[in-house]
């Protein structure tokens, strides 16, 4: 079932309601679904190897905390959020300024920034066990096939 879009998300507790949630693919939806987004955002930042390490910390610790309350929504935001700081980091170690695309379309130049890997890297590391977390992809099966 795809990320719904169309969901009323301003008025939407997801942890009131959890039949209202669509996982869809990847990162679908992380700033949109409260009230986790208001929880884990503040901690989401990558500017440094050693704040990515913090922050990605702090999510997986959020993952926990939401996985020992069986909040399968708040756990799979977690793991988005994670997958969105590998990605958002490994673009911004490839390009300067974080950009791919010159405004005429073309692609910039690639630039490795050692800095900005090491951050994606630790990322990676947490959203990897999170992906491979058992009862995660447990409860994340049974919401797919409880709620679509």
């Amino acid at each position: 079932m795809p990320f719904n879009y169309d969901e009323d998300f301003e008025n939407t507790d997801f942890r009131k309601h959890p039949e209202k949630y669509r996982i869809g693919r990847g990162e679908q939806g992380v700033l949109l679904v409260e009230p986790y987004k208001s929880e884990i955002l503040p901690y989401w930042r990558f500017k440094t190897p050693e704040i990515a390490k913090e922050s990605s910390e702090k999510i997986y610790h959020l993952f926990l905390e939401y996985k020992d309350n069986d909040d399968f929504v708040g756990m799979d935001m977690a793991r988005k959020f994670l997958q969105m700081g590998y990605t958002r980091a490994r673009r911004y170690a490839n390009y300067k300024g974080g950009r791919k695309y010159k405004e005429d379309g073309n692609i910039h130049k690639r630039e490795i920034d050692e800095g900005k890997a090491k951050s994606a890297a630790f990322f990676k590391e947490m959203w990897m066990a999170v992906r491979e977390d058992v009862e995660y992809l447990e409860l994340k099966k049974e919401h797919q096939k409880k709620y679509g």
